[in-house]
């Protein structure tokens, strides 16, 4: 695309099977190491795992893969095509997110970002997310260090922004990951429960 501070309004909807070939495209250019179809397939089978895609002059043009727990809304994965960055594609996909926190529910948002990524980490960090914590060696493929990065619900307070025992413990369970290191003060600074439109991805290897 030209013009690469431009604005574009995307439609963000399901994710829908014939979506992934695009999908997959957006995650190999976007990571070193990429989902392969099966992690996308295994996530999304999952009863409160969620897809969602940013779509734009039918084109699928970035993509966000997260759980809906009890108290949080957890990424697991996020991305946007490479000629679409920098055209406020990602905020509006955050903005989705963000919609779905409140007070009396979900009110916060978690996910990981590798230490070596450093322009995800800024884009996080401007859309007022922040470092709470390391997860050393989280990443199997290179020993990487992990950070969780937190975007908290206006209703709760800072002294209540670390995340629990059992929030780690979930996370860590995802990679067999016992290294947990928490930043007290780190200077980076319409839910759908489950339901799935087109049957928990059963005919995605069909």
């Amino acid at each position: 695309m030209s013009d690469r501070r431009r604005k574009i309004e995307v439609y963000i909807r399901w994710m829908i099977r014939r979506d992934m070939p695009e999908v997959l495209a957006i995650e190999s250019e976007s990571f070193e190491h990429p989902w392969p179809e099966e992690d996308f397939i295994r996530c999304l089978r999952q009863q409160n795992c969620i897809g969602m895609v940013a779509e734009h002059d039918d084109r699928v043009v970035g993509y966000m893969i997260y759980d809906l727990c009890k108290t949080r809304i957890h990424v697991f994965n996020f991305a946007v095509a490479s000629d679409y960055r920098r055209h406020n594609v990602g905020t509006q996909m955050l903005n989705k997110l963000i919609g779905k926190l409140s007070r009396e529910r979900r009110t916060r948002i978690v996910l990981e970002v590798r230490e070596s990524n450093l322009s995800a980490q800024h884009f996080f960090l401007t859309n007022q997310f922040r470092a709470i914590s390391v997860l050393q060696g989280y990443y199997e493929d290179t020993d990487e260090d992990a950070y969780i990065m937190q975007y908290l619900h206006k209703s709760v307070s800072l002294s209540q922004s670390l995340v629990s025992p059992s929030e780690v413990d979930s996370i860590l369970e995802q990679n067999n990951n016992p290294n947990f290191t928490p930043i007290q003060e780190w200077s980076l600074k319409n839910d759908l429960d489950g339901e799935d439109p087109w049957g928990l991805w059963d005919d995605l290897t069909e």
